[in-house]
């Protein structure tokens, strides 16, 4: 069995303008100090350049390096939303350009284009690294139908993910080029969303060995979907793990659906890690027994909580959650040392 590695911290939520937000060697020093060992990185162009990662190993060495000084390491690249801008229904054009660069904005085809080759330069940065996996978003043409009213037409759901298939399957190529796993988050908003639409995709590509996932409980409570079963039936496929609390507390007057409300008024909120109700005890030891091979990261995203406090309390929750795997069975001072004669008389063969 392995132990999981970690504590990690995904810096998405923590950039910002002033000091220790401002640049990755800042960031650095600032969660080394707080006892994290890794940093989930996410592609943004100030914190991490991805081309020249892409074309450069001496760039990508000397991340590494800069890292090693405060005694972290990478743990993957993030590019969710490059990732989200592979696929893009025509409703949200206009919301998720801000993705993108000004230069392909308002042109869906060549918005597609750049983030295509986002994702293939963060194959190339990932074997430049010696990373194994790499954590993104699917992008969704479906999701304005998730809820069928009006009843949708038959063969949309089908032709949305055969689409979607078509567009990610030369980027798990270049994954598996590399030797790097692409893991989904699956969120919603996205049309890898569950286990039901995982499998969806793995059809639309073939089952493609590098086709992974990024496991999140916290998105799993706000759907009401049962976390740890999920674990049980997709394990073989998990190989990034966000390690995120939730809550959902439904009353009579909202569920799931929230009601339109800010993040504070909803049923289903993020939290800060123990201050939820997911059950992480439960979720590393599923992770210890089937041998999870990553690196247990923090995401912060809670609607009460400072980021910072979140921040400092998340590497004593991680760091107090990973089991460290025993080497031996617990009974193995009874070995009797039977040997096959033996047992095949214990059994009455001959």
């Amino acid at each position: 069995m392995k132990t999981i590695q970690g504590p990690a911290i995904f810096l998405a939520q923590f950039l910002g303008e002033e000091p220790p937000f401002d640049s990755l060697e800042h960031l650095a020093q600032w969660a080394a100090g707080l006892g994290y060992k890794g940093l989930q990185l996410p592609t943004a162009p100030r914190l991490f350049d991805l081309e020249q990662a892409a074309a450069s190993q001496q760039y990508c060495d000397d991340v590494q390096a800069l890292l090693a000084q405060h005694g972290l390491q990478v743990t993957e690249l993030s590019t969710h939303l490059q990732g989200q801008l592979i696929a893009v229904h025509p409703a949200y054009n206009e919301l998720f350009d801000g993705f993108a660069p000004e230069q392909v904005r308002g042109d869906p085809a060549a918005r597609t284009a750049w983030a295509t080759q986002q994702l293939l330069w963060a194959a190339k940065a990932s074997q430049r690294l010696g990373l194994k996996a790499h954590v993104t978003f699917s992008g969704a043409l479906a999701w304005p139908y998730v809820y069928p009213w009006p009843q949708r037409p038959k063969g949309l759901v089908e032709t949305a993910f055969a689409e979607l298939g078509r567009r990610w399957l030369p980027i798990l190529d270049a994954f598996d080029e590399a030797g790097v796993d692409l893991c989904y988050e699956l969120h919603p908003g996205e049309d890898l969303h569950d286990g039901v639409t995982f499998e969806r995709f793995l059809d639309a590509v073939s089952q493609h060995p590098r086709a992974s996932i990024l496991y999140d409980p916290s998105h799993f409570v706000l759907q009401q979907l049962d976390y740890l079963a999920f674990i049980d039936i997709y394990h073989e496929r998990i190989k990034a793990f966000h390690v995120k609390d939730a809550e959902f507390r439904p009353d009579g007057r909202q569920g799931v659906y929230g009601g339109y409300g800010d993040w504070q008024d909803r049923a289903g909120r993020f939290r800060s890690l123990g201050d939820g109700q997911v059950d992480f005890k439960a979720i590393f030891s599923k992770m210890a027994q089937y041998d999870f091979p990553g690196w247990a990261v923090l995401e912060w995203e809670c609607c009460l909580k400072h980021p910072e406090d979140g921040a400092a309390e998340g590497a004593r929750f991680i760091r107090e959650h990973i089991i460290r795997v025993a080497e031996r069975a617990f009974d193995d001072f009874a070995d009797s040392a039977v040997d096959q004669q033996q047992i095949n008389h214990l059994l009455g063969l001959k």
